[in-house]
């Protein structure tokens, strides 16, 4: 599979009115949630005065694919949440990027795994919470990804973003950090305005859209590094070769666990211990909770664990807001 260099910068020709559309679109498809998902968190929002008061957490996760049983991709986790914290752990399934971060807004959720991107525009709207850990591929990997601009691996008319100009072109969802927010930034590098200059559809997942490519429904579109390079070809959802990578984004800050402010703070330094010293696949094994690595589930993204992040961490992806100077961006 063909790789091209990485994009030295993200942002570099973009113009002030094409950001402005392309984070008011985010925005307003965080505050168009599906509020029938939302409802189904059913949690008080009021403040919780001791750790002791509180018998139920609910956790959401904004998917990274297609599933009708997203809970059991993060098994491992909330079995250890329930263990160290003591207390029931419900799993809230959303249909989308947009349900998680509404439902997160209304305090109906306490614990979240969001994209980057995600945990942004819940920030920028009004919710009152903070990350407490972010996703990392091994222990001495970096918390980071990227986004890959494909086709398919035939196609000699694509070999760089600039070839997407007028292509049918498959994004995952308006809140998606890789699959929406660095393409469109990567778009309008090269002057191609994500809303105009493509014939746009949102897959609605990384698998979505990688299969999306690979078949032919679009000609071009964007998903994570791992999802083209991997899952894919394992899950068997395509062949070796199917996708051809033609762009890729600069390094995105990794997926957070973010978590209400609003919890006692007890517990939010009891989370921060959990994630930081348990939450992975060394700890999960030695403690009996997989038999091997690749038995423990920590989310649909097939991370090894978690390390502890901070809400500056994710700057970079606000960098749209400091182009556009937009007052909903502020968080």
């Amino acid at each position: 599979m063909e790789i091209p260099k990485r994009a030295r910068t993200m942002f570099g020709a973009m113009t002030g009115l094409a950001v402005i559309a392309l984070f008011l679109t985010a925005c307003e498809s965080a505050e168009s949630a599906d509020t029938a998902n939302s409802a189904d968190a059913n949690v008080s929002v009021e403040s919780v005065e001791s750790a002791e008061t509180l018998d139920k957490l609910i956790y959401a996760a904004v998917p990274a694919e297609a599933s009708s049983r997203l809970n059991e991709s993060y098994g491992t986790q909330l079995a250890i949440l329930e263990d160290e914290l003591g207390v029931e752990i419900e799993f809230f399934q959303a249909s989308d990027y947009a349900g998680v971060i509404e439902a997160m807004i209304a305090g109906r959720v306490d614990i979240a795994q969001f994209g980057p991107f995600s945990y942004v525009i819940a920030k920028a709207n009004g919710a009152d919470i903070r990350p407490v850990a972010a996703m990392v591929d091994g222990p001495e990997e970096a918390a980071g990804y990227l986004s890959y601009g494909i086709t398919q691996g035939d196609n000699d008319a694509v070999n760089s973003i600039a070839d997407f100009a007028g292509k049918r072109t498959c994004f995952v969802d308006p809140s998606s950090t890789s699959g929406y927010l660095y393409p469109s930034a990567g778009l309008l590098s090269v002057d191609i305005d994500p809303e105009t200059g493509v014939d746009a559809t949102f897959a609605g997942g990384h698998d979505a859209s990688g299969i999306a490519v690979a078949n032919g429904d679009c000609e071009v579109g964007f998903a994570f590094d791992e999802m083209v390079t991997d899952r894919l070809i394992r899950n068997g959802d395509i062949q070796e070769g199917d996708l051809k990578v033609v762009w890729e984004s600069p390094v995105i800050p990794a997926s957070p666990v973010a978590i209400q402010n609003r919890l006692p703070q007890a517990m939010q330094e009891q989370l921060a211990e959990i994630y930081e010293n348990k939450m992975n696949q060394d700890w999960a094994v030695a403690n009996g909770y997989c038999e091997v690595a690749e038995d423990c589930f920590f989310s649909d993204e097939d991370n090894w664990g978690y390390v502890l992040a901070d809400n500056d961490f994710y700057d970079g992806v606000r960098e749209v807001c400091e182009l556009t100077g937009a007052a909903a961006c502020e968080g």
